[in-house]
Formats: C-alpha cells, sequence, structure tokens
C-alpha cells in the first residue's frame, strides 16, 4: 500500500471512529469479501457465514479505535476473524462433524443407483455444478480448524508466510511446513476419489440426486451457483511463495462476493439505534 493509501486510510479509520457512519460503511465494505469468504470456507455453509461475518464485522466496528497500524488493515481484520471463527461452535458441522474417512467411505458405498429424480425440473448440468462446489468446500471440514485455517489463508487468499504466521501466531517456518502437509493431505484424497479434480471414480453428475436426498444440495437453494464472483482472495495477495507445488491443483478455492443478506444485515445495524453503541465504544 502507498503513502498516500495509507494516509487515507487512516484518516478513514478517524472519522469511523468519531462516529462517522459513512466512514464506517466504508471501511466494512472494503473487507466484507475477505471475512465472509473465509468464513464460508471455515464454515461450510453460506447461512453459518454469514451469520459468523456478521459477529466479526461487529468485532471489528467494536475494537476498531485498538487498530494502532502496526500491521496492514487487512491483517487485522483477519487476526479478528481467525481467533473467532477458530473456536466457532454454532454451526453444522460443529455439531456433525466429518473426516476424510467418512467422505471416502460415502463416496465408495453410497447407494446413489435407486434414488428417484429429485431434480425439480432445474437443469441436471446446474445441480451438479453446484454439488462440485458445495461438496469441495464441504470437504474442507473434514480439517481441523487450525489446519483449515492454514488451508484457506494459504491456497485461496495466498498469504505470504510471514503474514499468516503473524495472523496465526506462529513462526513463518511453521505456517509453511503445516501448510505443505495440509495441502498433499488434501491433494491425496483429491487424486483417490474426485473425478473432477483428481483421478478418481466420483463424478457430480451421477450423485445429484443422492446429494439432495441427503440435503447436500437443493435445487431450489443453489447457493454456490448463484453467488457472484469476487478478487478478495487477489486483494490480499502478499507475493505468495512456491511452497510445494499444489498451488494449481486446488481451482475450486474461488472466492464470491458477499450476499446480500450479510450486507443487510450490516445496513440494519448501521442504520439501527444500537449504532450509537458501537461509536461511544
Amino acid at each position: 500500500m502507498s503513502t498516500k493509501e495509507n494516509q487515507e486510510l487512516s484518516a478513514l479509520i478517524e472519522r469511523a471512529t468519531a462516529g462517522d457512519r459513512a466512514a464506517l460503511e466504508t471501511l466494512l465494505a472494503g473487507v466484507q469479501d475477505l471475512v465472509f469468504n473465509l468464513s464460508l470456507r471455515m464454515l461450510g455453509t453460506f447461512h453459518d457465514a454469514e451469520d459468523a461475518s456478521q459477529d466479526i464485522l461487529l468485532k471489528v466496528m467494536t475494537h476498531l479505535s485498538s487498530f494502532k497500524g502496526e500491521s496492514s488493515f487487512t491483517t487485522w481484520v483477519f487476526r479478528i476473524a481467525v481467533n473467532h471463527l477458530k473456536d466457532y461452535k454454532k454451526h453444522m458441522f460443529a455439531l456433525f462433524p466429518l473426516s476424510f474417512e467418512f467422505y471416502g467411505d460415502d463416496i465408495r458405498n453410497g447407494n446413489i443407483q435407486d434414488v428417484p429424480d429429485l431434480t425439480q425440473n432445474v437443469e441436471k448440468a446446474i445441480l451438479a455444478e453446484e454439488l462440485k462446489l458445495s461438496c469441495t468446500n464441504v470437504m474442507l471440514q473434514c480439517l481441523d480448524p487450525e489446519s483449515r485455517c492454514i488451508f484457506i489463508l494459504g491456497t485461496m487468499f495466498r498469504v505470504d508466510s510471514r503474514i499468516a504466521g503473524d495472523i496465526l501466531g506462529i513462526t513463518p517456518e511453521a505456517y509453511r511446513q503445516r501448510l505443505s502437509r495440509v495441502r498433499k493431505r488434501m491433494a491425496g484424497f483429491l487424486s483417490e476419489y474426485c473425478g473432477e479434480y483428481g483421478k478418481g471414480t466420483c463424478r457430480c453428475a451421477n450423485r445429484v440426486n443422492y446429494a439432495i436426498q441427503n440435503h447436500r444440495i437443493a435445487p431450489d437453494r443453489l447457493d454456490f451457483t448463484a453467488a457472484k464472483p469476487s478478487d478478495a482472495a487477489v486483494a490480499v495477495t502478499a507475493a505468495m511463495e512456491e511452497i510445494d507445488g499444489y498451488s494449481q491443483q486446488f481451482s475450486f478455492c474461488r472466492a464470491y462476493q458477499s450476499t446480500e443478506r450479510l450486507k443487510q444485515m450490516i445496513r440494519d445495524f448501521l442504520n439501527g439505534p444500537a449504532f450509537s453503541t458501537v461509536a461511544e465504544a
């Protein structure tokens, strides 16, 4: 970030902490896609990501005066988000945890042949794409929260190891080692089972009705295929060093724009009586 951009950011933060609603809204708009995408990959579903993102952005608002510029504003926001999400228990997969063993067994033994047509006249190719995007996102839930976070920061956001280590409170060397291990594990699973991103036999088009029957996708709620792309991941790239050669194998790690529901949550808060409490804080 240039000196001029730093000065503009500092001025914006100063106005926001003084209670300028427009300045605060501008700050939040600049980071809400980052927060939403991190939440979505950490938690697995759009609804849970929306709720967690609102909580995180409220923390950003209430702690804004504590930002001293010792790191970039984005790094500071990510640190708040990571600390919130690693211990977040109010999401579906906290109640129903997954494992690679469970996922692999379902691919091998799931009864996909005898399921009736449940597509509700939605084009099967669209549902297959929804399943592909949903499946790879949910697959991340097979990792423990810290490993999941390391994978997301290094693979989706391509954060430099020094910055990622700072966010996670570990050394850059430890971060690089753990990122390489977790990416190798993900790549191995995809290679063995997935026919879309690896050499496996699983094909999304063959499992659409099975996925609908098991409530993994819904023809009337196509969250992933309806979501608009975002350049959120590019926004925080800091010359990420190549660690292990796996980077190109995870093309599913695309970024999305914040949902309208999340944007409306923030607008409602900024325009409601609770804003004055935050401003005073």
